[in-house]
């Protein structure tokens, strides 16, 4: 796992994942031996719907996991994305419990794996814990919420703009590996109205297109076009996780 530590501000190496490096020194060392570091890749899928889930995925660094909801179309709509400050598979649910929706990698990269039956135990002995797994399955309620809010009253160019500062918050990077194809799943539209917006973006200079992937040239204009759910997002998890949301200054940290 020595290629996945980061220290955190007691000095000690943890997993670079915030929920993770958030934990109370005597609650991380009840997980610390179950944890197992492992690489995984664009488009995996590490639970479909009616799956038993029975291990917990903690995304690393700029490694981003999203879960999915078919459509009767054959699409998949994309509802959150979850990138290091969080986790995915048996979080909210206390034990095996079938999968509801298809969670997939939407950015390979390093993960940390956990069972759900070693964290189960580790919550049993520590209700400090429960807790913080309790808030964050509240930030993910929060999410999920938002999202549907924004899908109903927001525009195509509102919400691309969002997503892709989203996925540039968890990356940290200004390059964000998307294609338009992937956009217009993720957005449940047509390619036709993203490759419109894009088109927009870039003759705005806010922009770039290139090998599958954005570049982010003005991220203030980008910003300028999003909606506000990300900022809605982002102050639900200070309030109730203060730290854990992926910022510039964690980045450096």
């Amino acid at each position: 796992m020595d290629r996945l530590l980061t220290a955190t501000s007691s000095g000690e190496d943890r997993p670079f994942n915030n929920l993770l490096r958030k934990m109370r020194a005597a609650d991380y060392a009840l997980l610390a031996p179950h944890l197992e570091s492992c690489a995984l890749s664009d488009g995996e899928v590490l639970y479909n719907p009616g799956d038993d889930v029975a291990v917990v995925h903690f995304p690393c660094g700029p490694s981003l996991a999203s879960y999915l909801i078919a459509n009767e179309d054959g699409r998949d709509a994309e509802t959150i994305l979850v990138g290091r400050e969080g986790a995915v598979g048996g979080i909210v649910s206390q034990g095996y419990l079938p999968a509801y929706s298809r969670i997939s990698v939407k950015f390979g990269g390093p993960f940390v794996q956990l069972r759900v039956g070693a964290l189960e135990a580790a919550k049993l002995r520590s209700p400090s814990l429960r807790n913080l797994f309790a808030r964050y399955a509240d930030c993910m309620v929060a999410q999920l919420f938002q999202s549907t809010a924004c899908n109903a009253i927001h525009t195509i160019e509102q919400r691309a703009a969002k997503w892709i500062i989203a996925a540039m918050e968890r990356t940290g990077s200004e390059r964000v590996v998307l294609t338009q194809e992937q956009l217009a799943t993720i957005l449940g539209v047509g390619r036709s109205y993203v490759s419109r917006v894009i088109q927009v973006f870039k003759a705005e200079g806010v922009l770039e297109t290139g090998r599958g992937a954005v570049l982010v040239r003005d991220r203030a204009a980008l910003e300028a076009r999003a909606c506000r759910c990300n900022d809605a997002v982002k102050a639900h998890f200070e309030e109730v996780l203060n730290g854990v949301y992926p910022t510039e200054e964690l980045e450096n940290a």
